[in-house]
């Protein structure tokens, strides 16, 4: 579904069904304020570009709110842990390495 801020992101959450306005992120949850999720969050989320780079069915992403510099700002936190090797994933934009094999074309080239 279609964040408010245009990205394409499937934990994203929008019930305007008969005048309804009920929007949520079912990744961050519903963590107490200042810390909760609202709509301004979409907007610098990494969590759409590293769905759209990266669609390993074994890497699962938690995220949180966090408060940036003096309190002033607040960003999305995500990390990605890979279920097939049992590890936290350094870079959840190109995966662990592990999970999915480079073509022969690229194998050769090493």
């Amino acid at each position: 579904m279609k964040t408010p801020a245009g990205k394409e992101c499937s934990y994203f959450y929008g019930n305007y069904f008969r005048g309804a306005h009920q929007e949520e992120c079912r990744l961050i949850g519903r963590q107490n304020p200042p810390l909760g999720w609202t709509p301004d969050l979409c907007n610098k989320c990494p969590v759409p570009e590293i769905q759209r780079a990266n669609d390993c069915s074994n890497m699962s992403l938690t995220a949180e709110v966090k408060r940036g510099f003096l309190g002033l700002s607040r960003k999305v936190v995500v990390q990605a842990y890979c279920k097939k090797v049992h590890d936290f994933v350094e870079n959840p934009i190109i995966g662990c390495g592990h999970c999915h094999d480079l073509p022969a074309e690229f194998e050769n080239l090493k």
